[in-house]
Formats: structure tokens, C-alpha cells, sequence
């Protein structure tokens, strides 16, 4: 019993070495962990930046190369010049009076031509062209006009005094068929015209509109739809229908017209109502005084409407302003034909071609 407890002692020291030497032991452990742990962070680090430095001493090689190889190129760049290359050796007089007379000039190329027309002022002052062949034109439609104050009737002005002007007119157009040939001619003959259009023709027919308008022709208003049963029934709805075809020229155009012709003309169809209402908004109405009688039921092919200008242009009262009555639309092709040797015709009697205008004198 007394060895059993003399024993006892021993046995503790054991175990507090066994604690003591597996507490050393994890301790190693964990301490090689840790180390691995740090060298392999280490490690990739100075992987890095010796990689880091291999690529810059490659990158300096590169840069060096390419400039020693920059420096072996000639100075001029290889690049086009922005400059104009510089002219050669000027030739003989001889090639060059074979190739182009020192005295020639070239044409110009892309320089839009003015369009000649005049479009009114704020008060009607200036309605007076020297020249019967400059179309006019008005920014406000009548009804612009009553509601910002300004005239709305026109002013009493003097007709031109020109002696032997021709004024070709077309009416009832325009059309894609005829009426571009019309132009044509008229392009080609260097000859200005008149076209009364109708609204609805317009608004089908837009582009046409602006050749006529950009080639230097006037335009009239000839009512919407060109109905005798309703034009003529009331002034109010004569009215209604040139208002409303101005509006769709000016929405076309950006101006619109101050001329009118009344389909069929005035005689028979207008009473004193009507003059009096087309005075009151501004307009002038011009009839004809010579006719192709294209629009009769007797559609004479291109001689004989010839023959009705030259015999109307012989009487004395249409000596001096002739104001020609055709039409442009699809099935006036002898009108068409007829329209060089008209133009010739006038031409040979000593008529010069106008537009008309306000200041266009009235054909009776």
C-alpha cells in the first residue's frame, strides 16, 4: 500500500512529458505549415518579376531594333501628300494652243443658276419688274395677309408697254406624260411659259411643279378641280377652290401665285360677283386672245393649230401682247408636236416671250 502511493508521482511526471512532447509536436507542425504557406507566396512573387523583367528587356530589344531600323528609313515619309503634286514643265506654245487656247477658260461646273422670279414684299411695292419674263410670287397666301394687317388687294399697277410679247400658256396640268415634253422644248428653245395648274394635279404631281418652277416658268392658279358645275355655281366656292390650291402650292413651293385663270374663261361663266371677289383677295385674271383649239371637239393635229396661231396673230389688237391659250395633259400629244413650230413662228413675226403677271396687259 505505502509502494502503491510512493509510485503515484512517477506516473504523473509521465504524463505531463507525453502532454508536453504532443503539444511540441503540433506546435512543428503548424509551424511547417505556416512556412510552406509563406514560401509559396513568396515564390510566385519572384516568379513575376523575373518574368516582368525578362518581357521589359525584351520589349527595350524591340524598341531598339525598331529604331535602328527607323533609322536606316529615308526621311520623307512613305505616306500620300496632302499638298497638290507640283505641276510639271509648262509645254510649248505650240502643244499647248493644240490642247487648249491660253485664252480659254474652263466652264463653270456645279454652280446652281439663280432662279429668276420675284416674290412680293409685306405691302405690294415692288411689283415691277423691268423684264415681262420674271415670274412673281407671294410668301402669304391671302388669307396671311387679312390676319397680319397687310394689303391684301393688289395696287393699281401699269401694264408692260413692251411691243410684240408672246405669252405661251398651258393649262390643266400638270401631267407625267405631256408636260415634262413640254419642258423640254421649252429648255431646249430657251423660251419661258405660263402653266395653270389645277390643285389636285399638283398634289398628285409635286415634282413636276418644281421643274416648272426651278426652270424659270410661272405658275398660275387654274382652281382645284376644274369643275364647271361647282365653280361657277357661287363665288364663294370659285374662292374656296383657289384659296385651297394656293395653299397646296405654297406648301409645294414656299410661295404662291397671284395669277388665276378661270377654267373655260370668264365670258359666260363670271358675273360682276365674281371680278369683284378676286379683286378683293388679291388676284388677276387673264383670259387668251389666241387659241390652238387643242381642248375643242375638233382636236386639230399639230398643222392645223399652227395655222390658227399664225391667222390670230395677224389681227392688229394682238400686235402686241399675244397671250397663246394650249394645254399640257396626256392626250394633248399634236400640242406637243405643234409647240417648236409655234415657237419658231413667233419668232419669225418678231414676238419675244413673256410670263404672265400682274403687269401683263389683258388680252381684250
Amino acid at each position: 500500500m505505502q509502494e502503491t502511493e510512493k509510485n503515484k508521482p512517477d506516473s504523473r511526471r509521465l504524463w505531463k512529458r507525453l502532454m508536453l512532447g504532443a503539444l511540441i509536436f503540433c506546435l512543428c507542425v503548424a509551424a511547417g505549415a505556416i512556412g510552406k504557406l509563406a514560401l509559396a507566396k513568396v515564390l510566385p512573387r519572384k516568379h513575376d518579376a523575373a518574368r516582368t523583367t525578362v518581357q521589359t528587356e525584351s520589349q527595350t530589344d524591340a524598341k531598339k531594333q525598331k529604331k535602328e531600323k527607323e533609322s536606316a528609313k529615308p526621311a520623307t515619309p512613305a505616306q500620300p501628300p496632302t499638298t497638290q503634286p507640283t505641276q510639271p514643265a509648262q509645254p510649248t506654245q505650240q502643244t499647248q494652243t493644240a490642247q487648249t487656247p491660253p485664252s480659254q477658260t474652263p466652264p463653270e461646273q456645279n454652280k446652281p443658276k439663280p432662279i429668276p422670279y420675284l416674290v412680293a414684299d409685306k405691302y405690294f411695292t415692288n411689283l415691277r419688274p423691268a423684264n415681262p419674263a420674271t415670274p412673281i410670287y407671294d410668301r402669304y397666301t391671302a388669307t396671311e395677309r387679312a390676319e397680319l394687317g397687310l394689303p391684301v388687294e393688289l395696287p393699281d399697277i401699269e401694264p408692260y408697254e413692251e411691243k410684240k410679247v408672246a405669252y405661251l400658256t398651258f393649262d390643266d396640268g400638270p401631267d407625267l406624260t405631256n408636260t415634262p415634253q413640254i419642258l423640254d422644248i421649252l429648255k431646249e428653245q430657251g423660251v419661258p411659259a405660263t402653266f395653270y395648274v389645277v390643285g389636285w394635279r399638283a398634289e398628285e404631281n409635286p415634282d413636276v411643279i418644281k421643274r416648272i418652277f426651278n426652270e424659270g416658268h410661272a405658275i398660275g392658279n387654274h382652281t382645284y378641280d376644274h369643275n364647271y358645275d361647282t365653280l361657277y355655281s357661287s363665288p364663294n366656292d370659285f374662292l374656296w377652290q383657289v384659296l385651297h390650291t394656293d395653299e397646296i402650292l405654297r406648301g409645294i413651293l414656299g410661295v404662291r401665285p397671284l395669277i388665276v385663270r378661270a377654267p373655260g374663261g370668264t365670258s359666260g361663266m363670271f358675273t360682276d360677283a365674281y371680278w369683284t371677289m378676286l379683286d378683293a383677295y388679291g388676284y388677276t385674271e387673264h383670259d387668251w386672245n389666241v387659241c390652238t383649239n387643242d381642248a375643242t371637239e375638233e382636236r386639230p393635229d399639230a398643222a392645223r393649230q399652227l395655222e390658227y396661231v399664225d391667222v390670230q396673230t395677224n389681227r392688229p389688237k394682238n400686235g402686241d401682247a399675244a397671250i397663246v391659250l394650249m394645254h399640257c395633259t396626256s392626250d394633248k400629244t399634236e400640242t406637243v408636236k405643234a409647240l417648236p413650230e409655234i415657237i419658231r413662228l413667233l419668232r419669225s413675226k418678231g414676238y419675244t416671250f413673256g410670263v404672265v403677271t400682274p403687269m401683263t396687259p389683258q388680252p381684250y
